[in-house]
């Protein structure tokens, strides 16, 4: 939980700052935190404590992942002024994530999660995947990981 008590506190912050653009973009994570709280509660997970920090990290990639589409697409439709303030979102989502793994930190927990799972064929993808995304949330773009895998279990 130690996650939600970093962006809570930052949401103060930002409130005693006076710091509209940073507050605003914190209220988006919490309300996008709670929502899934309240998700979670209706199908049934007990606990009360809410979702935990790996949650909250799946949340904090999709929401980087919504607005880099949003930004490229504003960009694309000449609105430079739009696409800025998807970018500064990311700059104050992203620091609650992990530090991004490099493509060859990505490419050694690639072959380090075949190994683990035993993994020989395509057919288990959904194990070596499931591997890399218990342990590395947040870190990388599955998106991208995905391809890298298949390659890797094709190839042997």
């Amino acid at each position: 939980m130690a996650l939600r008590e970093d962006i809570n506190s930052a949401l103060k912050q930002a409130m005693r700052d006076r710091a509209a653009d940073r507050l605003s973009t914190l209220r988006l994570i919490m309300a996008a935190i709670k929502d899934r709280d309240i998700a979670a509660r209706g199908e049934g997970e007990e606990g009360g404590s809410g979702v935990s920090d790996a949650d909250i990290l799946s949340i904090l990639a999709k929401m980087v992942k919504q607005r880099q589409e949003s930004a490229r697409t504003y960009e694309e439709g000449g609105r430079l002024d739009l696409a800025e303030r998807e970018l500064s979102e990311i700059t104050i989502i992203e620091e609650f994530l992990p530090k991004q793994l490099s493509d060859d930190e990505i490419v050694e927990a690639v072959k380090a999660a075949v190994a683990e799972v035993g993994a020989e064929s395509i057919r288990d993808m959904g194990k070596v995947m499931g591997a890399l995304k218990a342990k590395y949330t947040g870190q990388m773009d599955f998106g991208k990981v995905g391809p890298m895998v298949k390659d890797q279990l094709a190839n042997g």
